[in-house]
């Protein structure tokens, strides 16, 4: 699947994590390479990565981690990570700040809909 992100194409897969290192020895369900222009979900059903996990939860973690990382790359592609470096941990990287954003946003698009803002 390919994806318009602030006017660049983003390319979605989604790898195995027994077959994707990077996945894998970072402990990932996901992550954007800004250089590639690529977003990575894993393959929520090998259970030996996810475990306990039924066909529901999968869905709603891989919908959860597909908002996390899209939300990596509009940020990229809005030139805020380019000086994301110093300091370490900037804002525009901070994962716990992305995770608000891909947390809250279908509640605030919600909002938005109920209200007539879209």
């Amino acid at each position: 699947m390919k994806i318009d992100v602030l006017g660049t194409e983003y390319k979605i897969e989604t790898h195995k994590v027994s077959e994707d290192s990077f996945l894998k020895d970072n402990h990932l369900a996901g992550y954007c390479d800004e250089e590639c222009k690529l977003i990575v979900i894993a393959d929520m059903s090998e259970k030996e990565f996810f475990p306990g996990m039924d066909e529901q939860s999968q869905e709603r973690y891989r919908k959860k981690t597909l908002r996390h990382e899209l939300i990596h790359a509009f940020l990229n592609e809005s030139g805020l990570s380019d000086s994301a470096s110093v300091p370490v941990c900037a804002w525009s990287k901070n994962e716990e700040m992305i995770d608000w954003f891909a947390i809250q946003s279908p509640k605030i698009y919600k909002a938005f809909e109920k209200v007539g803002a879209i």
